[in-house]
């Protein structure tokens, strides 16, 4: 059905003496809202800053038909991450992927270093590059990490702002250490079959360091020593029943830690400062001693001690033959503030080798 304009009266215009403007009026009012819908409709442009740590990264929308120009990104010092746009692969849409800035790696870096930068590189193309901004500056400046003189130096990466000390509170791993002290009878019941068998490398035992420690591994470097767990089977239960148990990369490892009369481990740094030690004393002479970042301590037998090895550290056994070997079950755990963004990430990165 036909309509027209002039169904809806309006009052004569009085300024202009004559009929009514009804057409004219109705002509302008579609025709505003008409630039309102179009207005409302179209994607809005947008560009602005985003910060990150030590430096900045650009976050830039364009069409599938303007690709970014690397000469524009991030500056070459900064280890930010840039915000570029990245064609799909029907070429009909774009959605913005975060990637690594344009910066070359450092020149300074190890080899090992640029290894593990590759790993990660890999994980963010097969997942995500969400919250691995502290491992990718962790990995960038970790040359820097090893020349400097620090009381704290992981010589195999570093997690930049992570709270450390040498020694942790119980309330860190409260679950773990509960269990662990809770299966403390049977642990050092499985430990004494063992060690009743002797100590040889052919019964599951590897000498590590000085003369004198020994260790009988239920997990090295992230692998599990399958003859070794059939070995104490309750124990191996027990690792599995652990929360933050590092299980998955060549930074964990369990097991049992002997260390013989008057042997001393000189001034060491672990590998890294994402793990926290924990200790369980099985069998601790009263002349054994432990010393972290300056800090010394002491084992107790049927308890633990959560202690962070990236800082210097050194373990001695000054008493006789008379007071036996120092022994403790030793599992690492996750530092309590790597998220799990990052612990899946460094699983990726730290991958064992089989």
């Amino acid at each position: 059905m036909p309509w027209s304009l002039d169904l809806v009266p309006l009052p004569p215009c009085a300024l202009l003496g004559g009929p009514p403007l009804s057409g004219l009026l109705w002509t302008v009012l579609l025709l505003f809202l008409w630039y309102c819908y179009r207005v409302g409709s179209d994607p809005p442009s947008h560009s602005g800053m985003l910060k990150s740590g030590s430096g900045r990264s650009s976050f830039s929308r364009s069409s599938s038909r303007s690709p970014v120009d690397p000469r524009h990104s991030a500056p070459k010092a900064s280890a930010a991450i840039t915000m570029e746009t990245v064609e799909e692969e029907e070429g009909t849409e774009s959605y913005l992927t975060p990637v690594l800035s344009h910066a070359p790696f450092p020149t300074e870096a190890a080899a090992e270093s640029r290894k593990l930068y590759r790993a990660l590189q890999e994980y963010a193309k097969r997942y995500s590059w969400a919250g691995m901004g502290r491992i990718h500056k962790g990995l960038r400046n970790q040359a820097r990490i090893n020349d400097r003189p620090s009381i704290q130096k992981p010589h195999l990466f570093y997690l930049p702002d992570v709270p450390s000390i040498p020694f942790f509170p119980r309330d860190a791993h409260r679950h773990d250490i509960e269990v662990l002290e809770a299966s403390y009878p049977i642990i050092l019941a499985e430990f004494q079959a063992v060690y009743q068998r002797g100590i040889d490398t052919k019964l599951g035992w590897s000498y590590q360091g000085p003369k004198g420690q020994t260790v009988f591994p239920l997990y090295n470097a992230g692998v599990c020593v399958a003859s070794n767990c059939r070995a104490c089977p309750c124990t191996y239960r027990t690792l599995l029943s652990l929360r933050t148990f590092i299980s998955s990369n060549s930074l964990g490892s369990a097991g049992f830690w002997l260390l013989g009369p008057g042997a001393t481990l000189g001034g060491a740094y672990g590998p890294t400062n994402t793990r926290l030690r924990c200790h369980l004393g099985l069998q601790t002479p009263a002349q054994c001693e432990l010393v972290v970042g300056g800090e010394p301590q002491c084992w107790s037998e049927g308890h633990c001690l959560l202690v962070d090895d990236s800082f210097l550290h050194t373990i001695s056994h000054n008493g006789g033959a008379e007071d036996g070997p120092r022994v403790i079950f030793s599992v690492d755990l996750w530092h309590p503030n790597v998220a799990a963004a990052e612990r899946q990430a460094l699983d990726y990165i730290f991958a064992p080798e089989q």
